[in-house]
C-alpha cells in the first residue's frame, strides 16, 4: 500500500511539473515524507528528476539561457555541497521542521504576495543560488528560489521554462555524485520504489505538457500553492513535538 500511494503521490507532482516547469519536488517531498522517510524521499525524486528533466528540458536545448545557466551553477553547487552534509549528518526531526517550514512560508508568499518582477542585479544570483543549492540537496526543492531569480532576469517563458528545466536535469547529476559519495544511493528500498514511480513521474509530465493547454495555468498553480502550503503545516505538526527530545 505505501508503494502504491508512494507511486500516486509522484504522478501528481509530475502532473505539476508539467504544468508549470517546476515544483515537482516542492509537491512530492513534503507529500512522500509524510509516508516514507525522508533520506529516501529525497533520491527518490531526484531519479524522477533525471528522466523528467531529460524529456522536458534537453528537448528544448536551443531555448536555454546559457550565459544565466552557468551563474547558476557555480553558486548551487557551493549550496549543495552544504545540503549534503546536513542531509547525512542531521537528525530527521529538524529537516522535516525546516522542510515544513519552507514549504509553508513558499506557499504563503505565492498565496498572497504578487510576483516581483523587476529587473534584478546579477550580484543576486550568488544568494539565490547558494540557497537553493542547499534547498536542492537537503529536499530537491530548490526550484521555487531559482524562478524568483530568472522569473527577474529571463522574461521570455520559452528560455525560461527550458532553462529550469536543464538546470534540474544537470543539477540532478550533481546530486547524484553527491549522493552517491555519502551512500544515500545505495538504500536496499530505493530501486523498488524507483521502479514503481518512474512511469508516473512520465505519466505526470506528458499529462501536465497536455493539460497546460486547456486549464488555466493561474489557478492550478494556486491549488499547487495550496497542497505544498498543507503539506507543510501536516510535517510541523508531526516533526516539532520531536524536537523537545534532541534538546
Amino acid at each position: 500500500m505505501t508503494l502504491i500511494l508512494a507511486a500516486l503521490l509522484v504522478l501528481m507532482a509530475y502532473v505539476v511539473y508539467g504544468l508549470i516547469g517546476f515544483g515537482a519536488s516542492i509537491v512530492g517531498i513534503p507529500l512522500l515524507a509524510q509516508i516514507i522517510p525522508l533520506k529516501l524521499a529525497v533520491p527518490l525524486m531526484l531519479i524522477m528528476d533525471l528522466v523528467s528533466g531529460f524529456f522536458m528540458g534537453m528537448r528544448n536545448k536551443k531555448d536555454v539561457d546559457r550565459k544565466e545557466l552557468r551563474v547558476l551553477l557555480a553558486w548551487m553547487a557551493v549550496g549543495m555541497i552544504i545540503g549534503v552534509t546536513l542531509l547525512v549528518n542531521a537528525p530527521e526531526a529538524i529537516l522535516l521542521v525546516l522542510l515544513g517550514a519552507f514549504a509553508l512560508s513558499q506557499s504563503g508568499k505565492n498565496l498572497l504576495l504578487k510576483p516581483n518582477l523587476k529587473p534584478i542585479s546579477a550580484a543576486w544570483g550568488g544568494v539565490y543560488c547558494t540557497v537553493g543549492g542547499i534547498f536542492t540537496s537537503l529536499y530537491g526543492t530548490g526550484g521555487p528560489i531559482y524562478v524568483v531569480y530568472l522569473s527577474r532576469k529571463i522574461h521570455e517563458e520559452a528560455k525560461r521554462r527550458a532553462t529550469m528545466a536543464t538546470l534540474i536535469f544537470l543539477s540532478g547529476f550533481a546530486r547524484l555524485a553527491l549522493f552517491l559519495i555519502a551512500g544515500i544511493m545505495l538504500q536496499a528500498d530505493l530501486l523498488i520504489f524507483a521502479l514503481a514511480a518512474l512511469p508516473m513521474s512520465l505519466l505526470g509530465t506528458y499529462a501536465g505538457s497536455r493539460l497546460r493547454k486547456r486549464l488555466s495555468l493561474v489557478r492550478m498553480t494556486q491549488v499547487v500553492w495550496l497542497v505544498v502550503g498543507l503539506a507543510g503545516l501536516l510535517l510541523l505538526a508531526r516533526n516539532i513535538p520531536k524536537l523537545e527530545s534532541l534538546f
